[in-house]
């Protein structure tokens, strides 16, 4: 591979951090990614590709690194956003949802007027593992009336599910990049 093809290779723009944020665990670390212009740009332009020129009215990021990946692909197909936060964040009406982690369970919610009925959203977010946090967006959008086109992630972690777990709402899944193990 010649250092041309290097730099816009996603896979070598994400650092793993061992043991991180438990002994085991490799995290997937895409602040590298975000701080290399060509690879973010890419990777921007790689989760959007398949809806070029699609009618795409609000892309949804889920907290925190789905804000900077889907503020950055609601630009691109000039849509508007949809943050996702965890509970207690956002200051207007909401509406929540409960949610799996891998150890326990959580609320996320969104502000009830975020999405009209019909409207054509796509989730965004860095990373999906066992899908938990997906899964809650993409059901509070449909809750809501959205039409989910699809979820994209950077990263995929294969051996975890989350991805086909999404696919089993009927939402297409897009990743970039895999990794073994979790």
């Amino acid at each position: 591979m010649s250092a041309h093809e290097l730099e816009f290779d996603l896979r070598s723009s994400i650092r793993t951090i061992p043991d991180y944020p438990k002994p085991g665990i490799l995290f997937r670390d895409i602040t590298t990614l975000l701080g290399n212009a060509r690879a973010f740009r890419r990777a921007v332009d790689e989760l959007v590709q398949p809806w070029a020129g699609s009618k795409i009215d609000k892309v949804a990021g889920m907290e925190a690194r789905g804000f900077i990946l889907g503020g950055a692909v609601a630009h691109q197909v000039s849509a508007g956003f949809i943050p996702i936060r965890k509970k207690g964040k956002l200051p207007h009406k909401r509406v929540s949802i409960a949610y799996s982690l891998e150890y326990g369970i959580d609320e996320m919610e969104m502000h009830e007027d975020a999405v009209s009925k019909g409207e054509k959203v796509i989730v965004v977010d860095d990373l999906i593992a066992t899908g938990g946090t997906a899964e809650g967006a993409v059901k509070l959008l449909q809750r809501q009336g959205a039409d989910v086109l699809a979820a994209c992630f950077i990263v995929d972690l294969p051996e975890l599910g989350g991805a086909d777990k999404i696919r089993k709402l009927g939402v297409p899944v897009r990743t970039l990049v895999s990794f073994e193990g979790h």
